[in-house]
Parts: structure tokens; sequence; C-alpha cells
């Protein structure tokens, strides 16, 4: 069955959606790559938790839309508080994939969290 409902998340006066341009496979690895330790483990398995869920041919379209732009907007170089701000600087990351993750929840899987976790394993142990 698919599923053709439209959503749209509205965060900071904008639709996430419009983040979507910022993403890509290759500047959100570049992106974890860098900052992983800075953006803690929290803000990274969400965001890791979202791109397996994106990667999911079982995710409907308005859900990676969703998740695109929330991923898009965690790469971006230009958000509200930079991420270099000392103690601040991923906090409205976190929420923009706090958010994206709530809205897509019921196609988020199990196995999407166990790659997540998977993967911070390798990366913090």
């Amino acid at each position: 069955m698919k599923d053709e409902t439209t959503q749209q998340v509205i965060l900071a006066g904008e639709p996430i959606e419009e983040h979507q341009g910022h993403y890509s496979d290759e500047r959100f690895w570049a992106k974890i790559g860098r900052y992983a330790k800075a953006a803690g483990e929290v803000t990274l398995s969400r965001a890791l938790t979202l791109y397996y869920a994106a990667r999911d041919k079982d995710t409907p379209v308005w859900a990676k839309t969703t998740i695109y732009g929330a991923l898009g907007y965690f790469i971006s170089p230009l958000d509200a508080l930079p991420d270099l701000t000392p103690l601040v600087g991923y906090t409205d990351d976190m929420g923009m994939l706090a958010v994206a993750l709530m809205t897509v929840a019921a196609y988020v899987k199990d196995e999407h969290k166990d790659r997540a976790s998977a993967t911070l394993k390798r990366w913090f142990s």
C-alpha cells in the first residue's frame, strides 16, 4: 500500500523540507567524521537512525523528504546556532533531528536503530 500522505514540518518558521537541498551522502558522512565527538552520541544517534530509515525502501517519500530536510539542516554550514559555538552549537541540530524523528517515528524500524547503535559503538568504543 502506497502512502500518499503529504506532511510538512515547520521548525523555526520555515519548512524543514527547504533544507533537503543541502543533503548529500558525501556531505553527511564528512560532517559526521569531522564533528562526531563535538556533536555527541545523542545527536549522532538521531542522525544515523534517520539516515538508515531514509535508505529503507519501505519508508514513504514524504517521510524521506522530512528526513533529508533534517539531515540537510544538520550538515548545512548555515544554521541558527553555528556548530562551532561551544556547548550550544548543536542544540538546534538536535532539535531539528528530534522533530524529524518524532514526525517519521512510525517508519523507523528497530533495524534502523540497531544499525545506528552499532555504528556508534564502533566510533565511541
